[in-house]
This record gives C-alpha cells, structure tokens and sequence, in this order.
C-alpha cells in the first residue's frame, strides 16, 4: 500500500509541477521553496525501497546517480526558466522551451537509470524516483530563489513583493540565465 500512496504522491507532484510550468507564476515567497522537496524526501526515507538488499553497493551507485540526475536537471530547469518583475514590484516566472528541453533529457535520463538497475537485477522502489525528484525540485527552487534574489536586490525591492494580480501583456524583461 505504501508502493501505491508513493506513487500517488510522484504522478500528482509532477503533474501540479509540469501544468503550473508553462503558465505565468507569481512568486510569492521565497523562504519556503525548499519544502516540498523536504517532504518528498522524507516520505521518500519512510520507504523500504531506498538500496537493495542483494545488491546494496549497485543499488547506491544508481540511487546517487538518480540524485546527480535530479539534482542538475533541477538547477538546468531554475536557470532556463523566465523571470522578471512587473512595474508594481511583484516577481513572476514562466517556463520555457529550453526548460522543456531539459525535463526531457532528466526524464530520459532517469528511465535509463531505471532500465539498468531491471538489466542488472536491481531492484528499486519508488522511493529512488521520490529522492530523485526531490532533488529536482529542491535545486529548481533554489536556483530560483538565488536568481530572484538577485533580480529584487538591483531593482532595489525590499523583502516581501508588493501585490500584483496579473502579469502585464508586455514582453516580460528576462534576467540573465534565462532562455
């Protein structure tokens, strides 16, 4: 039952995470982007599917290689995505087709990693995908969260964004590191 809830939890993370994308985002508050990622892992740890037991030396090696996966997809994805501020001060993101890109490539990557651990004989529950998306999501947010920064600091913006419904029809000014 724990396999199914676990699996419920990844398929509605990345579904809320792939559809709130690619349409325009305000950025809210950037002291709690490292949450999600920690529950994830933390369910993650609660599962017995983490190494293993037959082969704990190669069921590490691919679960550290899924945590490399996650972890540089995740910091390709915050560095891709659009930044930029609207005239009242409020702070909003949108992905791109670079970051598209990237999703693809971690994807592909880690269905490789899933593939080799059936052909070695390793056995890998889903807490080895949990952990890798967690990594995903906690470097996504704190590249993220150091580039706004970055942005709120040179236009001078003091902590907490004013409010703002709505992304202006303007073409949003990207920062730099954006695609």
């Amino acid at each position: 039952m724990a396999e199914f809830f676990d699996v419920l939890v990844i398929v509605a993370v990345v579904a809320l995470v792939v559809v709130r994308q690619f349409s325009p985002q305000r950025v809210r508050d950037l002291k709690r982007w490292w949450v999600l990622p920690l529950i994830l892992f933390v369910v993650a740890l609660r599962s017995d599917g983490a190494l293993d037991a037959r082969h704990e030396s190669l069921s590490a090696v691919i679960l550290g290689a899924g945590l490399v996966v996650g972890l540089v997809t995740g910091a390709g994805w915050g560095w891709t995505t659009r930044l930029w501020q609207e005239a009242d001060g409020s702070l909003w993101s949108r992905g791109t087709r670079a970051g598209l890109c990237i999703w693809a490539g971690g994807v592909a990557l880690r269905v490789s990693l899933t593939v080799a651990a059936v052909v070695l004989g390793v056995h890998q529950g889903t807490a080895a995908l949990l952990i890798s998306l967690a990594a995903m999501l906690f470097a996504r947010g704190g590249v993220l969260s150091l580039r706004a920064r970055g942005i709120r600091e040179q236009h001078g913006v003091t902590p907490g964004f004013p409010a703002g419904d709505a992304p202006s029809t303007a073409a949003p000014a990207m920062s730099k590191g954006g695609a």
